[in-house]
């Protein structure tokens, strides 16, 4: 039993370890609009949110679909800290292209996936 649960941290540990690695070498290039989604399509984006207990922007890469002024994020990791601070504070601010974009968001969920909608607003 102790072995099991020894295991599922390890691993949760290296997938957090993963996923933050990873974030911090895509990072500087998303920011800059490489890959972003056009109006319809798939592609990176960065999202800033308010950290819920520290009041500070927190910002993350993540992938996307975008329809026109909407771009769908999602995550299936029921610890997802960027997911939890945008519904504490259902307000984010995405960059495309280099621009920083206002938006609001709308979520849902489909089986374990919890989906964000974040509507941009004029800008």
């Amino acid at each position: 039993m102790l072995a099991i649960a020894s295991i599922s941290l390890y691993t949760a540990i290296m997938i957090r370890t993963g996923f933050r690695t990873l974030n911090q070498l895509v990072a500087p290039f998303v920011e800059l609009g490489v890959g972003n989604p056009p109006l319809l399509g798939v592609g990176p984006v960065m999202v800033q949110t308010k950290g819920r207990k520290s009041g500070l922007a927190r910002r993350v890469p993540l992938l996307s679909a975008r329809i026109g002024n909407t771009v769908i994020v999602s995550t299936v990791r029921p610890d997802s800290q960027w997911m939890a601070n945008l519904q504490a504070t259902p307000t984010a601010t995405v960059t495309l292209f280099g621009s920083e974009r206002d938006a609001d968001t709308e979520f849902t969920s489909v089986g374990p996936l919890r989906v964000a909608a974040l509507r941009l607003r004029n800008g």
